[in-house]
């Protein structure tokens, strides 16, 4: 069928490995069994960005992925969205990879054919069709988890579907297969690919990153027959203004990349420096034009303050790369709020939930895993971001080094002891 043969190189079979337990000790090695687990991606970019779900790589300590042509590759999370149940991966390496086909799930009609992709319990881009059941399906899989607005669908999805493609007829993915209903029959559930692409672009931020900004508040515009990156607003100061953007520009290509979506405008600026000057066509009103786009950087505060990051809600805070907590101490840090604070032993008011740990980094050097919660850090708590900076922008930091600095894993206090010039560190219990 030509639409499959039209998606298929552009989905990718992924393979993880994680613990079956855990351990209290925060350094030396243990002996631990690994489960084996399994999912779909889709390929966003041809440098090996791919989307999947969050619950496919969710602490795991591996991560491999297998081409259509059975090529292998070790990949890396970039970021993800508990909340959306999606994530980044990026393979290693430099592939060069097919990029899949976006369609719109504006247009979806109950009673429509449609044709799932994926790695169907490890049966490797295994191909199922059926049709669109119902559509607009709120669906809770337990109290931390609930979609809503889902594409209810027939086609057989299985476990390791998660993450994988749900196509229309033209080969174009209109939806991610995210669930099945447990003891049902060709019940499944995928995330229409409107819904998905906002917070795909939200993910693969410049700013989130690379912590750097471009000043462009746009606005996707998705029909049938139509899909536009529309200009919404253009920043004070910003490097759009400079470049002559205006309200209202439709982005046609940046760079090389054909713009449909914020999700193109973000993966197009990715990996640019700030000396780097990037060709924009945008089209205004009737006439098309060329602008030059040169990102700039932006400061450790403003990122972390939210300030130049107006796309990134704080009521469903996104893993990142690019902070001071990221540069100096090799962890992504997520504040706990609500019913994430429960877990925490009532001595403490509150914390920073590790949610990546960079190798190489002091954290990584220390035993820091995902997982843990971070709550102090010298003599002072870690609550929030602000306290995090506090320490880290702190004028006497260098003799606080090594850093000293306190997790719960399992409801057990840890410490141990950052060294910021190396990556050499001892930790006690």
């Amino acid at each position: 069928m030509k639409a499959v043969k039209r998606a298929q190189t552009a989905v990718v079979n992924i393979h993880t490995e994680k613990s079956s337990d855990e351990s209290n000790s925060i350094f030396g090695k243990t002996n631990r069994g690994k489960i084996n687990g399994m999912g779909t991606g889709i390929v966003l970019d041809e440098r090996g960005y791919v989307v999947t779900n969050n619950h496919v790589i969710a602490g795991v300590d591996s991560l491999e992925v297998s081409l259509c042509d059975s090529s292998r590759y070790s990949a890396h999370v970039v970021a993800f969205d508990r909340a959306h149940d999606l994530a980044i991966i990026k393979i290693d390496g430099n592939p060069k990879l097919d990029v899949m086909t976006i369609g719109t799930s504006s247009d979806l009609m109950v009673g429509e054919t449609v044709i799932a992709v994926g790695n169907a319990f490890g049966y490797v881009h295994t191909v199922t069709s059926g049709i669109i059941s119902s559509l607009s399906r709120d669906v809770e899989v337990n109290e931390e988890q609930q979609y809503r607005n889902l594409i209810q669908t027939d086609a057989s999805i299985n476990p390791g579907n998660s993450g994988g493609p749900l196509l229309n007829l033209d080969g174009e993915v209109i939806g991610i297969n995210v669930a099945i209903r447990a003891g049902a029959q060709r019940i499944g559930f995928a995330i229409p690919i409107d819904d998905a692409r906002e917070q795909i672009a939200r993910l693969l931020s410049v700013e989130t990153l690379e912590h750097k900004y471009h000043g462009l508040l746009t606005r996707d515009v998705k029909t049938p027959d139509s899909l536009q990156l529309v200009v919404d607003n253009v920043k004070s100061g910003s490097p759009s203004e400079s470049a002559g953007f205006q309200n209202g520009d439709v982005i046609v290509r940046i760079g090389q990349t054909h713009i449909e979506d914020r999700v193109d405008l973000e993966r197009s600026l990715l990996g640019l420096q700030t000396s780097d000057n990037v060709p924009v066509l945008i089209r205004r009103g009737s006439e098309e034009q060329e602008l030059m786009l040169t990102l700039s950087r932006l400061s450790s505060r403003q990122f972390a303050s939210g300030v130049e990051t107006p796309t990134q809600p704080s009521a469903q805070p996104v893993a990142f790369n690019g902070s001071e907590a990221w540069d100096v101490l090799g962890m992504q840090l997520e504040e706990m709020t609500g019913s994430s604070k429960k877990r925490l032993s009532p001595r403490y008011r509150g914390g920073m939930q590790v949610v990546n740990v960079r190798p190489g980094s002091p954290a990584a050097a220390n035993g820091i895993r995902q997982g843990d919660v971070l709550v102090g850090l010298h003599v002072w708590e870690t609550v929030n971001t602000e306290n995090i900076d506090y320490v880290l922008d702190h004028p006497q930091l260098k003799t606080f080094n090594p850093l000293k600095f306190f997790i719960l894993r399992n409801g057990e206090t840890l410490y141990g002891h950052l060294n910021l010039s190396s990556t050499q560190t001892t930790a006690s219990r």
